[in-house]
């Protein structure tokens, strides 16, 4: 979980020990965090966990109760906003109406003094990497919510800051154009190479973006690591459950086996630093689990169907194993016989896992292992 810097390259933001507390109680607490230059990061959490707070905080807006905040290297912990070499994109994006798109990005560069011909190139060069070098002319008023996000985004990269800082920007817009504006941030990022912190509630679009994800809970970063690591390898039973569906089952681990109090056992294979009957929590995702098209080295239990939920592309069954004890089993919709035939409410079922698709994660702390935290 430690982001590995050279000798000579400090990260682009380092959070050392911050803390942020009202009326004693806690915010943020303790968080160290690196993050390196040129990557897209992501602090991801349910609201009230302390990732907006830790952005202001990076930004300047709120001030840290204790701890150390670097941008670059240097201390900037007691510097106000406008001394601090980051720009801000919010949710409401923020920006004048009655001024044009190009004078709305001109804007920051015309409080720093920069000459009328640089801010000209500048702008007509920003707008056109962000697709409304057409649109110099209008007013905010007149555009889409994607064309706006833009404006913003434009308005903050045009400044060139060592990091850039977004506040749930994509939240307001409706799905299908927040997934289109997901894939394009994240190439205007590249483009550029700043630095990007992104504040999200939201797991699939810190999992589409980001080369790494800070998953918060509670003011404490729970995890940190690439989306492929959180998703796959959760390290508690909140990452777990956050990022996106998981199924959690309760028991008690025996000679490779969750066992289910009243239930059946359910294979798990050897856990190395698992302690035999310790109380654990099984978590396997619903589409790691097969209900048919078996292969040998698969663990089989039996079940029974008790919902069927119809999405388009995949059906969602919901199988129960014991009396309290389901899990969901997810399956694409990709052979049309099968679509047409697919199980009913009632019908008993054989279902398959490979155990090393399964996690067990220790009951008490709800974490996969005891290790000692790293700066994340």
């Amino acid at each position: 979980m430690t982001t590995t810097t050279s000798a000579d390259t400090s990260p682009a933001v380092r959070l050392d020990g911050v803390s942020k507390s009202y009326a004693g109680s806690f915010a943020v607490h303790e968080l160290s965090l690196d993050i390196g230059a040129g990557e897209f990061f992501s602090l991801l959490g349910p609201s009230g966990c302390g990732k907006t707070t830790s952005l202001r905080m990076i930004g300047g807006f709120t001030d840290p109760t204790d701890g150390t905040i670097l941008l670059g290297g240097e201390d900037v912990t007691c510097l106000p906003p406008n001394q601090r070499n980051v720009n801000t994109v919010f949710q409401s994006y923020a920006l004048f109406d009655h001024l044009s798109v190009a004078d709305n990005v001109a804007f920051g560069l015309k409080r720093k003094g920069v000459g009328r011909k640089e801010i000209r190139e500048r702008v007509g060069n920003m707008l056109d990497r962000v697709q409304l070098g057409s649109l110099a002319d209008r007013k905010p008023r007149t555009l889409s919510g994607g064309q706006r996000q833009r404006v913003a985004l434009a308005r903050a990269l045009v400044n060139r800051p060592q990091v850039l800082l977004l506040d749930e920007p994509l939240a307001a817009l409706d799905l299908k154009l927040r997934r289109r504006m997901q894939v394009e941030l994240k190439q205007i990022q590249r483009e550029i190479g700043i630095t990007f912190v992104f504040v999200t509630h939201d797991q699939d679009e810190a999992l589409t973006m980001s080369d790494r994800v800070a998953v918060m809970n509670e003011g404490h970063v729970e995890q940190c690591g690439t989306p492929e690591d959180v998703y796959e390898h959760p390290a508690s039973t909140f990452v777990a459950s956050f990022m996106g569906t998981s199924n959690l089952v309760p028991g008690t681990y025996r000679s490779g086996s969750v066992v289910v109090a009243d239930g059946p056992s359910l294979p798990v294979g050897s856990r190395s630093g698992v302690t035999e009957g310790s109380n654990v929590s099984l978590s396997i995702r619903p589409e790691k689990i097969w209900l048919s098209d078996f292969t040998p080295d698969m663990a089989m239990v039996n079940g029974v169907i008790r919902e069927t939920v119809y999405s388009g592309p995949t059906t969602t069954y919901l199988i129960e194993l014991a009396p309290g004890i389901t899990v969901s089993v997810l399956e694409q919709n990709t052979d049309r016989s099968r679509m047409e035939d697919r199980w009913s409410g009632g019908e008993s079922v054989e279902i398959g896992w490979k155990p090393e698709h399964c996690l067990v994660l220790d009951g008490h702390a709800g974490r996969e292992n005891t290790a000692p935290r790293e700066r994340v």
